[in-house]
């Protein structure tokens, strides 16, 4: 079966086509960070015009060079949420009128199942059941995974995400858009000095907090960060306290339930001080660790794609009707 992914949930417009045995054919993504730099940040608006630019010439591209023609393709799965509202009707707007047209079925994916699934696409792919760490810009979960589509929510971030905090933070710092990759690499310079907070670990319980490490953050500005390299320090001491706190939890989440492999998948587990902060607790506890490969934390086509392809082979697919949810809780999610 060969699925076609489309993934435009916010900022990066991604295509990618899936074949149930040969595995991922070809994937590309274009991203809007040069345009939504200007502004400091996304802006929605803009977001869903470049989408709609640049989503069907990437259809056809991607098409080209896999060598295959809309007659080959026995699917099409596409982003129905999470993500910003304009953004996500034109990926699903152009699915369902590519499934309708083709006279093929159309899958709505969770954006949070694709960014689960990312380390399926790799040459070693976790088994199953395992304990998920999803760490982006909008979300900080952990999730018992049992099967594709068999989850169980076991903690998620009570205000900011992970990704959140981090582009905050540089915003305070001066860093600008993308924050989150400018302060990890301002935090190389810099030696974390100072002791931040890891909040919500001296409690019982997987849920996450990360508005507090903001505030600490600007009292430390305030009072020592004058020189640019009192800011990198900064920037270290924070990143070190997110690492801490992620590694803290998903150890309680492995210990709770008995199971000996993580995953980490989303945007920020691209974080190289994450990933070895993480990989050093898994070595002491004898577990195992997989993230996916870096281009595929971010955004793509290729996790909505396999995700939808899993979806589509278990029998599921939807009706004519658009279906998109802004916000869309993953334990709300179907089983397989």
């Amino acid at each position: 079966m060969y699925v076609l992914g489309i993934e435009t949930s916010c900022d990066e417009t991604g295509v990618a086509i899936y074949h149930s045995q040969q595995g991922l054919i070809k994937d590309f993504l274009y991203s809007q960070i040069a345009m939504h730099n200007d502004y400091g940040g996304v802006v929605p608006e803009l977001a869903s015009r470049d989408h709609v630019r640049k989503l069907i010439p990437l259809i056809r591209q991607c098409l080209k060079e896999s060598q295959l023609t809309s007659a080959d393709i026995n699917g099409v799965a596409y982003t129905a949420g999470p993500g910003l509202m304009g953004a996500l009707l034109v990926g699903a707007v152009t699915a369902r009128s590519l499934a309708w047209t083709w006279q093929i079925p159309a899958i709505a994916v969770h954006h949070m199942e694709g960014h689960l699934l990312a380390p399926m696409l790799e040459v070693n792919p976790p088994a199953m059941p395992f304990v998920a760490l999803l760490i982006s810009g909008g979300h900080t979960l952990l999730i018992q995974v049992e099967d594709v589509g068999n989850y169980k929510l076991l903690g998620e971030s009570l205000d900011d995400a992970a990704g959140e905090a981090f582009d905050k933070t540089a915003k305070m710092l001066g860093l600008g858009y993308p924050g989150g990759p400018k302060l990890s690499k301002l935090a190389e310079q810099g030696s974390p000095q100072l002791k931040f907070p890891r909040p919500m670990t001296d409690r019982p319980g997987l849920n996450f907090s990360f508005s507090g490490l903001k505030t600490f953050t600007m009292n430390a500005l305030n009072a020592t960060g004058k020189t640019d390299q009192d800011k990198a320090n900064i920037a270290a001491a924070f990143q070190e306290a997110v690492a801490d706190t992620l590694s803290i939890k998903c150890k309680r989440a492995l210990q709770q339930t008995g199971l000996k492999r993580l995953v980490v998948a989303g945007g920020v587990s691209a974080n190289q001080h994450i990933r070895a902060t993480l990989t050093e607790m898994i070595m002491k506890e004898h577990s195992e660790i997989y993230f996916p490969r870096p281009e595929f934390c971010t955004d793509n086509g290729a996790m909505i794609a396999y995700a939808g392809c899993q979806r589509l082979l278990a029998g599921q697919h939807q009706d004519l009707e658009i279906h998109t949810r802004p916000r869309w809780p993953v334990n709300e999610l179907p089983n397989c």
